[in-house]
């Protein structure tokens, strides 16, 4: 059960993530003077800082398979007594190198991430014009005294998407809002990207892309792009992961071998499952793309790029090189065992035709 105290701890315990990234992203905007870049190279530097630890991931992971033989020979040693078995299973880790935290920790990082990202793209009067939530708060009292239509009911002093639609396109509201000091028009900023006002969400009512179609048309870039590379960079890390070859063969043994058809269908079960959960996350995030202002799109857009990238930096620095390696090792054992099997053969055979011998020598 989630512990409330922790639940409502969070927003503080967050807050300095909150002011390190609004802190880069109004750096990165007022660099490029562009919103849209200045999400993309956030993105860039955020998941760039993860690559090390992906790496150490995968070589942990690398790790963890060489060692596979020996996790065997434990089970096979310990039998029933889990807790034996989990110890040495450890100790053995601990004393290659493998295991760890490292494969935990990364999706939980991406995970966290999100929380500040989301915080700016709906905040962006506090974290890219420097607007104080006191102020912010005046306005949305202003914005409703003049009509509930102007702002919204849902608008919050840290979720002012709303806010900021109303002082683009309300004139009065705006010269009210400067006459009063809450905001100065130097701290009005320009949300847009390629002609796309960031701050709205892709649409799924079909009236809003009848109604205004070059608003909304152009945004389904983000759902689609967000669909398409969160599916690639599944199928990837699929294809991608130690031992993808060995599995896939072993899966098509088990369809030709009918006398392992019950365990196949328990496989089959499992594997099943697995594709099930696989494709919810690309389904959770399409569904969140249509809710949440497009500039945490663009967000994922490119962090599913980057992770792509990764995918294929760690495929061919570590993966493809220990992949090489195990099959090369493998060769080898082949080799000797077929050449142990040779030896042994004519060996039997030369004593076969030695005892013959003998035996025409006596008679």
């Amino acid at each position: 059960m989630i512990d409330v105290n922790i639940m409502l701890a969070m927003p503080s315990l967050l807050e300095p993530l909150y002011i390190a990234f609004g802190w880069l992203t109004r750096f990165l905007y007022n660099f490029f003077g562009n919103y849209g870049l200045a999400i993309i190279f956030l993105t860039i530097i955020v998941r760039g800082a993860l690559i090390p630890l992906n790496i150490k991931s995968q070589k942990s992971m690398l790790k963890m398979q060489a060692l596979s033989g020996k996790q065997a020979e434990l089970q096979r040693k310990y039998g029933d007594d889990k807790e034996k078995y989990q110890q040495a299973l450890m100790d053995m880790q601990r004393e290659n190198g493998a295991g760890g935290l490292s494969g935990c920790l990364l999706p939980l990082l991406q995970l966290v991430f999100i929380w500040p990202i989301f915080r700016i793209v709906s905040g962006p009067l506090i974290y890219l014009s420097q607007v104080s939530n006191d102020n912010i708060n005046s306005m949305i009292e202003l914005g409703k005294g003049m009509g509930d239509k102007l702002i919204g009911p849902t608008v919050t002093a840290t979720n002012h998407i709303g806010l900021v639609k109303a002082l683009a396109e309300n004139a009065q509201f705006l010269n009210e809002c400067v006459k009063r000091g809450f905001i100065k028009m130097e701290q009005i900023v320009d949300l847009h990207f390629l002609g796309m006002d960031l701050t709205l969400s892709p649409a799924y009512d079909p009236r809003l892309y009848v109604s205004d179609p070059k608003t909304y048309f152009p945004l389904l870039i983000f759902p689609v792009l967000v669909l398409a590379t969160s599916i690639l960079s599944m199928r990837l890390s699929t294809i991608m992961k130690p031992g993808y070859k060995e599995e896939k063969e072993a899966k098509e043994r088990e369809k030709v071998n009918e006398a392992r058809k019950g365990q196949s269908g328990q496989d089959d079960t499992t594997a099943k499952t697995m594709k099930l959960m696989n494709w919810m996350l690309p389904a959770i995030m399409l569904y969140t793309t249509f809710t949440m202002p497009a500039a945490m799109g663009l967000y994922w857009v490119v962090g599913s790029i980057m992770g792509i990238l990764t995918q294929i930096i760690v495929y061919y620095m570590f993966t493809k090189p220990y992949e090489k390696k195990k099959a090369e090792v493998e060769a080898k054992k082949e080799a000797v065992f077929k050449k142990s099997g040779k030896l042994a053969t004519e060996g039997a055979s030369n004593g076969e035709g030695s005892g013959k011998g003998k035996k025409n020598k006596k008679h």
